[in-house]
């Protein structure tokens, strides 16, 4: 299967945003298994307003009431989330794959994203800040995810250039520089087109 996983270092990092760029431009089937908070909308929502009618968006497996992670969204509900109802739909389009938070969110007891990562056998695209601290984070994610033999394609920024911390990324952890997304004010389709067009590395993808 052709496709990626979309992942951050952390929530609310820009991961949605990115996912829906790249869905959009590669013209994908986006699928985003559980959802973890309703109030303002879901991810698939926002994916499928912001990619313009580029993506087919698949629906989710779990949508759950509370924003935090998604075993205790899951626990709060009365769900039980098993890894073997997440296996990867069948699709003849590429598979754009939204994880929920960072990369070691527990799903459920004994489940991680990363674990989920490892068994869909797609490359990983992680997506982080700019700012203060996002070294630190993104090279503890790129650890956890080569700990379990996940391939991973390369890091794409969020946010305004910070060209020092960008390079430390790419070289302490020998990953892809894909680009990086500044904030579109507006965000619409348009804009998120236009702003993947010209800041991402798309003959990367």
């Amino acid at each position: 299967m052709r496709g990626y996983i979309v992942t951050g270092t952390d929530t609310d990092v820009g991961k949605t945003v990115f996912a829906a760029g790249l869905a959009g431009h590669i013209g994908a089937a986006y699928w985003k298994p559980v959802q973890a908070g309703i109030e303002g909308g879901t991810d698939c929502q926002r994916v499928a307003a912001l990619a313009g009618g580029r993506a087919r968006i698949l629906p989710e497996v779990h949508v759950l009431r509370t924003p935090c992670s998604p075993h205790e969204a899951a626990r709060r509900d009365g769900v039980v989330i098993a890894a073997d109802r997440l296996a990867l739909p069948a699709v003849d389009d590429p598979l754009v794959v939204e994880g929920a938070g960072g990369v070691l969110v527990p799903f459920a007891q004994n489940l991680l994203a990363a674990d989920l990562f490892a068994r869909w056998g797609l490359p990983v695209i992680l997506v982080a800040r700019t700012t203060l601290g996002t070294i630190n984070h993104s090279l503890l994610s790129l650890e956890a995810l080569r700990a379990r033999g996940i391939a991973v394609h390369g890091v794409a920024f969020s946010g305004e250039p910070n060209p020092a911390s960008e390079d430390a990324i790419t070289l302490f952890g020998a990953v892809r520089h894909l680009g990086r997304l500044p904030r579109l004010d507006p965000l619409d389709a348009r804009s998120l087109s236009a702003a993947f067009s010209a800041h991402i590395r798309t003959e990367a993808l």
